[in-house]
This record gives structure tokens, sequence and C-alpha cells, in this order.
């Protein structure tokens, strides 16, 4: 039996719900308005403000109005999603109205259709790049990093020009302080919001601020502002505590953000901010455990290696004192002298390991040791520290600027001297000055080839030492 074909407004019904791509039902939609009426053309245009004054085309519109034209809306869910506009040489029929009101019906469904399937597509790749970030976050990467990623895959996700996050500063404002853009971001990261604005007391206060015109909106002042056209400014916020804001602006004259789009991106933002909290916690138990971990090994080595190392100091002394032969004497002096020496070393790595792990050090003997420390790169191996007197409580911030500068150059001329092999850095805080007041001295020594000018001896392997001292 040969396939009977199907009526044309029935063939059309069915294309039209065909496909759930929303673009590819809209231009079925005109193709068969088009094909059911013989229009000459056909053009479908909608106002609805997630579509971007989204059109379909049958045929190019003519320049001059044909005589005679129909125009049917579109409707979806009881609101006009959009308008049918059909034109032709002909005026058109009773019939041809009416068929084209049964394809409006028909297309409002498969509209509805297609945009519920785009919303839930759209949903999927949030909750996907939710879970994307929160595992990015967990494996381990840096607080920079972090907000990199949270501002990278928001841009992505929104569609934005821009994915930047804010963070407070200390006078009350806001300051971006991460910035990723499809452009060149240059003078974006250090953006402030001052204090006052009242964009700044909502997103403070924990709430989303949504801009249609970033450019024109009076309570966007920033500089960066006319770069840009529809926002959305979200706090990333858990558990109470304000970690930052996430904005997410798009180019002028882009289409605005839909209802949908601003609640989907108010749930990645409070998920983001858990991820962050949730790393950083992570972050301060591995610091922790590696703080436990060296403060045990200092312990260790004050417990066990010093006392042992003092007492064999003790044993050596106690046998220089019964033993009358001047040469032995001299041995066990310098063996004595030696384990003092090796005992102060080890004290100055106690006080390295018991150092926060990752912190710039803010004590004056911590900045010492961070001067030694970065001169190994260039020495090849860590100059040696000692410490003599309480120099935390003695030195003032002043002197400490002065000694730490002088301390650098000492160290940077000894990386350029021939022959170095090691470096001692002395600090005293129980200095004499002449005039009877207390002072503090640095002493820099190395065992290099001497210059031949100045106060050092000028022998090749004569070392060099570099001495300052400042009242205290």
């Amino acid at each position: 039996m040969p396939d009977t074909p199907l009526p044309p407004l029935l063939e059309a019904i069915l294309g039209v719900g065909t496909d759930l791509d929303l673009r590819t039902t809209l231009q079925h939609i005109v193709d068969s308005a088009a094909e059911l009426t013989g229009a000459r053309c056909a053009a479908l245009d909608t106002t609805d403000p997630g579509q971007d004054g989204l059109s379909a085309i049958r045929t190019p519109v003519p320049v001059p109005p044909p005589p005679a034209g129909i125009s049917v809306p579109i409707r979806v869910h009881d609101g006009v999603f959009g308008t049918l506009h059909l034109a032709g040489e002909d005026a058109f029929t009773a019939e041809d109205e009416q068929l084209l009101h049964v394809l409006a019906d028909r297309a409002g469904s498969a509209i509805g259709n297609a945009r519920l399937y785009e919303a839930a597509c759209r949903r999927e790749r949030w909750i996907e790049g939710a879970a994307a970030v929160t595992t990015a976050l967990l494996t381990g990467e840096s607080a920079a990093d972090a907000l990199m990623t949270v501002a990278e895959q928001a841009r992505i996700l929104a569609d934005a020009a821009a994915g930047v996050i804010l963070q407070r500063t200390p006078e009350g404002g806001m300051e971006i302080v991460t910035a990723s853009t499809y452009d060149d971001p240059g003078g974006v990261v250090g953006t402030t919001i001052e204090p006052g604005s009242a964009v700044l007391e909502q997103l403070l206060g924990g709430e989303p601020v949504f801009i249609e015109d970033s450019a024109t909106d009076p309570r966007m002042t920033t500089h960066v502002r006319h770069r840009f056209g529809p926002s959305m400014m979200l706090p990333l916020q858990a558990d109470g505590t304000l970690i930052g804001t996430l904005a997410l602006p798009r180019r002028r004259g882009d289409r605005p953000y839909t209802p949908v789009e601003r609640l989907l991106a108010v749930q990645f933002a409070s998920q983001a901010a858990l991820a962050l909290v949730l790393a950083d916690a992570r972050h301060q138990r591995e610091r922790l455990a590696v703080y436990e971990d060296r403060d045990r090994i200092a312990r260790d080595l004050h417990d066990l290696v010093v006392q042992r190392l003092f007492a064999t100091g003790m044993m050596l002394e106690s046998t220089q004192r019964r033993c009358p032969a001047a040469d032995v004497q001299d041995g066990l002096g310098l063996a004595v002298d030696e384990l003092q020496s090796t005992i102060q070393e080890v004290r100055t790595a106690i006080f390295t390991l018991q150092q926060p792990p990752a912190d710039a050090p803010t004590s004056f003997r911590g900045k010492v040791l961070r001067e030694t420390a970065g001169a190994a790169a260039l020495l090849g191996f860590k100059p040696s520290a000692v410490f003599t007197g309480a120099v935390e409580a003695l030195v003032p911030e002043q002197v400490a600027a002065r000694l730490l500068a002088t301390l650098r150059r000492a160290l940077a001329e000894a990386s350029r001297r021939p022959g170095v092999s090691r470096v001692d850095v002395g600090v005293d805080a129980t200095v004499r000055l002449p005039d009877g007041r207390g002072g503090v001295r640095l002493t820099v020594h190395d065992d290099g080839t001497a210059p031949r000018s100045g106060t050092a001896a000028a022998s090749p392997g004569s070392g060099t030492t570099v001495t300052w001292q400042s009242p205290l």
C-alpha cells in the first residue's frame, strides 16, 4: 500500500516539535508558516529578554513592503513570546489565518518545551561548573589560584565579559583582587569601591546586586564601569562569613541576565564560597600538621641533641682541667669551642623550625634567618647564623632595618667573591660601645679570597669580615 502523504498542516505541526533546540524550533515555525500559506517572506521576532531579540527569517524581507501581510502572536504560558509576520503578493485568506493560528498554538507548546530543555541544560552546566570548582579548590590550589578558578569558571558559565573577585580593604571598601576577562584586564585589578557606596552596603550585608547597565547606573562609581553593561555582583558568603564578592559584568549592549541566570549564579556563588572555606580549612590543617611535625623535631633537637652536646662539652672541659699537657689542653679547648659553636647552630635551627610554615617572618631573628636562607641560592650553601643576647627585645625596629640592609649587602658581596665555601653571620646585642651605651654588632665573615682594598687582608683564602654596629 503506497504511503499516503500527510496533510500540510499536520506535517507542519509535527515538524515544529521535532527539535529541542530553541533556535532550530523557531526556524521550523517560520518555514512551516511560509509553506502553509505560500507567503513570499516570513519572520518571527521576539522581545523575550532571555533571547537577546532573537529572530528567525524565512526569506529576506523586501525593501518595498508587499501589498499583503498578516501577523499572528505566539503565546507561551499565557505570555506573548513573539510575533509571526508573513507577507505576500496576494491577500491572505481566512483559511490562511486559521492555519496560522493553529500553527501558532502548536508553536507555543514547542517553544515552551525548547525553553524548558534549554533551562535544564543551562542548570546542568552551572551544576557541573560548581562541581568542577569544588574539585579544583580541594586539590591543593593556593589562595590566589583558588580565587582565579572561581572567577574564570563563573565568567564562562555566565557568558560574561569578565569574572572578578572583590575583597574588603582595611579602610572598609572593597578592591578587585582577581580578574578573568576575555580581553585585556588592564586597570581592572586594584579597582576599589570606596566606603559609603550604596552598592558596597548591600554587598557587605550579604545581598546580591543586579545592574542593568554598569556604565549608566549611578550606584556604580569605579573608573572601569564604562567598559561594561549588565552585571551581577554576588556575595561569596559561607557560615555567616563574607569572603568577598563575585562580579560578572557583560559587555555594553549585551542582553541582560534573566531571572533564571541570576538564580543559578547566586547558587553557584554560594557553593563556591563554601568550597573556598573548605579549601582554606584544608590548607590550615596541612599547615598545622607541618608545624606540629617541625615542633616535634625542634623538641627532639633541644631535649636530646643539645643536651648531649652540652654534656660532652662539660666532660671535655673537666678532662682539660685534669690534663697538664699544653698541646692536649689546646686540642681540648678547640673541641669545646667547636661544640659550643655547634650548640648555637642547633639552637638556631630549632628556632627556624618553630617559625610558622609558609609565613613571612615578623620577628627580627626570623628576618635575619630569611636573609641568610635567601642567600643560599646565590652561594650554593646556607650561611650559619649565631645570635647573642636578647636580640628580639633589645634591637629596635629602625636599627633592625639598617642591620638587615647591611647584612643583605654583605651577603651579596660574599656571593661574588671567589673561593667562598662558608659564611658565618653573627648578631650580638650585648655590645658595649666606647661611650658606655649598649649596642648591637653584626659580623659577616666568609672564607673566600679577600679584596685588595679595605681593611681586610688581601691574601687568597684569608677571608673577609664585615663588621657593623649601632647603639640601641
